[in-house]
């Protein structure tokens, strides 16, 4: 590994969170006395391994310049787009001028507050000699049901079903390509599945249970308990 590659982080935060019924995107609710956005941002910052954090906000969001954070050092403020995809974009065309096309590029959910460093260096560990690279994911524990309607047609075999989480890892070039080329594509619901439709196979890294997703109200409490128990 040359001792020039970089790691960037772009988190795509331009969502409004339809999910979580509040007056704004869930985002900017507040979580162990911070923002949830926040949370994850200096999660990113303290693992200490990024060039820059590039974060896609929408052009309306007047919540994002009022954050300290937003005016950090290290954090690039990119224009959010329609979809997730687009905001990723978005993103990686902020750092085009900086980022080399052999770096990686670490994408990262702005409602995945507790995040660890352990998690994000194992990440990085696994996959800095790979062609392709890979996503943080947890095997399925539970009995899963492929359903029509309200009605059971089959169970899935679990040992090949994996629960996708973030960071997800790849070259900047690789990921770019893959986005431009699946621009529109609505089966595009993570950068993973960007680099699928190109025939390539990104790695599995096993993660950690509590890098939560949070979606609904109820997920705010679960995240501060892990918050108070993680030690990373």
């Amino acid at each position: 590994m040359s001792h020039s590659i970089k790691f960037w982080a772009v988190v795509p935060a331009a969502g409004v969170g339809k999910r979580m019924n509040a007056d704004r995107p869930k985002q900017y609710l507040e979580l162990a006395g911070k923002t949830v956005i926040e949370h994850t941002l200096l999660r990113l910052l303290n693992a200490d391994v990024f060039a820059a954090i590039a974060v896609a906000i929408s052009e309306e969001d007047p919540y994002w310049p009022e954050l300290e954070v937003s005016a950090h050092e290290k954090i690039i403020t990119a224009s959010g787009g329609k979809e997730r995809a687009d905001s990723v974009l978005s993103a990686l065309k902020s750092i085009r001028a900086i980022a080399s096309d052999t770096d990686w590029v670490l994408v990262h959910d702005a409602a995945r507050p507790c995040i660890t460093a352990t998690d994000i260096q194992h990440l990085i560990a696994s996959l800095v000699n790979d062609e392709v690279g890979g996503i943080l994911a947890l095997s399925s524990h539970d009995t899963l049901k492929n359903v029509q309607g309200d009605s059971i047609v089959g169970t899935l075999d679990r040992r090949h079903i994996w629960r996708a989480l973030t960071p997800q890892m790849f070259r900047y070039d690789l990921l770019r390509n893959a986005l431009e080329t699946a621009e529109g594509n609505q089966a595009i619901t993570d950068e993973a599945s960007a680099l699928e439709l190109q025939g390539l196979q990104p790695k599995i890294v096993e993660g950690r249970p509590d890098n939560i997703k949070i979606t609904r109200p109820e997920d705010l409490a679960l995240a501060q308990f892990y918050m108070e128990h993680q030690h990373d």
